[in-house]
């Protein structure tokens, strides 16, 4: 994808009708710095710009789509903060939701006006139009709405993976949710609830904490004023959790390690508070502890398990199970404050950005 014309918070001059008809143009919020720029200003929000690309037509395999609603999400975060490498200048975003506005050449199974989702690869989804392929475009129901279906595709097939792939969480079963009040800690809760577990959440505040009690917690812990391990303890007689979710990452690291009962497992699938410090092998010994990093994409990577695992989200958004809280909406112009609120702990819930009008129309 080029990235053309920066748009600075105005519309350039308008496209001729000669060139409207080769090319069709999308209005991007674009990660455009050099590799020795992203390394100077690798944590400034300012690195995010709106910016004109050429978005052209699908070829073999491919769709079009005009996105609706898009998911904002922690991963987005870390590419552009340079954890996860990118090739630059690139556009952020792994979720969305839109309408099929074009088909690449022979495509079958899709037609324009189709409405469908997507999460995951590619990246690009902070953007008015873009193409992906085909294969891994998601119908969605027409029970779930489109924001609601940006706010959980990502989050609610990490959720699957996590509690029915990596460590299938049955009745019976203790776990420990850290960032309960999140996005995707908030659906874990729902969800292990649903399954029969005991659920407990950690949470920064009083506000976060009843959210979390609301979504399937049987016991909260507020981190900034009570011990987690001595909470947990308290919680499981003194036995520790099956299976800690962390998305925290270092400064959790030793609580989940020493809240979990014998042969647990601590699954970490994220690091906001930064990349936690080499695990010495010997503090798994104890209790015959088992750590894994999972990624959602592994375990959707085959057409059968992508609409499996939508299918079990949507499933459970439909009959209830999954309570989605769409708490925050910003225009898509706006995605460089929804990073800095999302960074800065003031969400909770799911952040939704949605498109700005096409100014050139």
């Amino acid at each position: 994808m080029t990235c053309a014309s920066v748009l600075l918070g105005h519309s350039p001059s308008p496209l001729t009708s000669q060139t409207r008809s080769r090319s069709r143009r999308s209005t991007t919020v674009c990660c455009r710095c050099s590799q020795q720029e992203i390394m100077a200003v690798v944590k400034a929000i300012r690195v995010m710009r709106w910016e004109q690309v050429e978005v052209g037509e699908p070829k073999d395999g491919e769709i079009r789509i005009k996105n609706t609603a898009i998911g904002v999400n922690f991963i987005d975060v870390y590419f552009r903060q340079g954890v996860y490498p990118a090739p630059l200048p690139f556009v952020p975003g792994m979720e969305a939701v839109g309408v099929v506005t074009a088909v690449g050449p022979g495509l079958t199974g899709r037609k324009v006006g189709d409405v469908v989702g997507y999460a995951g690869n590619p990246m690009g989804s902070y953007a008015q139009e873009q193409i992906i392929p085909a294969s891994v475009a998601v119908p969605l129901p027409p029970s779930v709405d489109h924001k609601t279906a940006a706010a959980v595709m990502l989050k609610g097939m990490t959720a699957h993976v996590l509690l029915r792939r990596v460590f299938k969480v049955q009745s019976g079963h203790s776990v420990l949710v850290h960032a309960a009040a999140g996005g995707v800690g908030s659906l874990l809760c729902q969800w292990a609830n649903a399954l029969g577990a005991t659920v407990i959440g950690t949470v920064s505040n009083e506000e976060k904490a009843a959210q979390a009690a609301e979504d399937g917690c049987h016991h909260v812990i507020i981190y900034t004023k009570e011990d987690v391990v001595k909470k947990v303890k308290e919680f499981t007689d003194g036995k520790g959790v099956h299976v800690v979710y962390d998305s925290v990452g270092k400064d959790t690291y030793k609580a989940s390690v020493e809240s979990l009962a014998s042969r647990g497992m601590l699954v970490c699938y994220g690091q906001s508070s930064g990349r936690p410090d080499p695990i010495p092998v010997s503090d798994l010994a104890t209790k015959s502890l088992l750590v894994t990093r999972p990624s959602m994409l592994h375990y959707t990577g085959t057409r059968e398990e992508l609409l499996q695992s939508a299918g079990e989200v949507f499933a459970n958004v439909g009959s209830g199970v999954l309570r989605i809280r769409v708490n925050h909406t910003y225009p898509l112009s706006e995605a460089a404050r929804a990073h800095a609120d999302l960074q800065a702990r003031r969400t909770s819930g799911s952040i939704v950005l949605i498109p700005d009008d096409d100014k050139e129309d």
